[in-house]
């Protein structure tokens, strides 16, 4: 029977996708599995799995085009079957039937505009709303009807701060970022200021909203590294001659991190709907950059993986992520995040949690210091690491604890890895 493939939701409040391409064409037979589309969202280009074996049919959507989430863009049928006529829907993306015709190409699509009382606000808009402490009353939607959408809230709220009391800066998470920068004498050209990409834009608002939600606080920790070090080396030859990638100090710090959570759940848990909610499995955001930006790609199941798996897996994560390829897996159900801006040179900073996450692990770069040596004056390469914490989730005894474990893993990181 024939199968609906629709705009996928890859986000979060996600309300359209960009088609970038199609990996198959009209009329061409297509596989369970085999890459079908390329899909842009906020964060990157993903391509889209088939769903199920047909002949790609009633291809409505051209390369290039931006449509809703949820909305039917072809169909894949049996030979010789004709395509079913369109009906109206009836209810969300997120709860079309999974009968054959009604089957969607990826679960999850936003939802329709909601009513508050007379309201019409869509998701994305009304989390946004949320997120800044807005009244969405006091908003003008600019959509049919009245509808808000995302745009009037950010509107109103950058309404809002240009007529409030000029405030201090906020602090802003360090990640590590592309070589090329825009000078000061270039962004001054443009008097009306530069505009942020897709990706800078949702950074900014994740950020914000982050920041401006959640209590942080921050401790941080020096870690003598020689025994990370000396790890390093000695599983380098073996994995590289094995799986053809040479590991770094940020996969075994990914491998150690997430089997010291394990005992640290408050870590690696999320604040939702004014309650706690543990993961049993740990898996590992790890920011990547990527141009105009950092996402936040995922190892699944890190408090597990060989310590070579998680360096495949790190290198193609990001591979795809910095040539704009990542798949929806790839950026999904992180649980807690590491980012590593040690290969920059930087020796230490802090960073904003992502929430839903509650804590986020940032590293420098590892430098040898003067620093006592059983009751001497040595020389050691110090390693300095900063958590940041959801004051919400978890107390600055818990950070502190974690950071004890983690450092003492560090000192024998072979009884971790093997």
């Amino acid at each position: 029977m024939a199968i609906r493939i629709v705009m996928p939701a890859l986000e979060m409040a996600q309300e359209t996708g960009k088609l970038v391409s199609w990996r198959k064409q009209k009329g061409e037979k297509v596989a369970k599995g085999e890459i079908l589309m390329e899909v842009e969202t906020d964060k990157a280009v993903m391509e889209i799995e088939s769903p199920g074996d047909g002949i790609l049919a009633a291809v409505s959507v051209s390369v290039g085009e931006v449509v809703p989430v949820g909305k039917t863009i072809a169909w894949l049928v049996a030979p010789g079957e004709a395509v079913p006529q369109e009906l109206t829907p009836t209810a969300s993306a997120r709860r079309m039937s999974t009968e054959p015709t009604q089957s969607a190409a990826v679960a999850g699509s936003a939802e329709p505009m909601a009513d508050a009382g007379r309201l019409r606000i869509a998701p994305k808009a009304r989390r946004l709303a949320n997120e800044y402490g807005v009244d969405v009353s006091k908003v003008h939607g600019t959509g049919p009807r009245g509808a808000i959408h995302a745009a009037d809230v950010m509107a109103y709220v950058e309404a809002a701060k240009s007529s409030a009391a000029p405030v201090a800066a906020l602090p802003v998470a360090v990640s590590p970022a592309t070589p090329a920068l825009v000078s000061f004498a270039a962004a001054a050209e443009t008097p009306e200021g530069e505009t942020p990409s897709a990706i800078g834009r949702i950074m900014a608002e994740r950020t914000t909203a982050s920041w401006t939600t959640a209590p942080h606080i921050f401790l941080t920790r020096e870690i003598d590294a020689t025994a990370l070090n000396a790890a390093r080396q000695k599983h380098l030859p073996l994995i590289e001659r094995e799986r053809g990638v040479r590991p770094t100090h940020t996969d075994i710090l990914v491998a150690i991190t997430a089997r010291v959570l394990l005992k640290h759940p408050r870590l690696n848990a999320s604040w939702e709907n004014g309650k706690i909610r543990y993961h049993k499995d740990v898996n590992m955001s790890i920011a990547v950059a990527v141009e105009d930006g950092v996402v936040a790609t995922v190892i699944p199941n890190a408090h597990i993986a060989k310590l070579g798996d998680i360096a495949v897996q790190r290198r193609e994560l990001t591979e795809r992520a910095q040539t704009g390829r990542l798949r929806p897996s790839d950026i999904a159900n992180g649980t807690f995040t590491i980012s590593n801006a040690g290969m920059y040179n930087v020796d230490q900073f802090t960073a904003i949690v992502s929430l839903p996450q509650s804590a986020i692990l940032a590293v420098g770069r590892i430098a040898d210091r003067v620093v006592p040596v059983c009751g001497m004056i040595g020389i050691r390469p110090m390693l300095t690491v900063t958590v940041s914490v959801d004051h919400r989730v978890s107390s600055g005894s818990h950070a502190a604890l974690f950071l004890n474990d983690l450092a003492e893993a560090l000192q024998s990181p072979d009884a971790w890895l093997d």
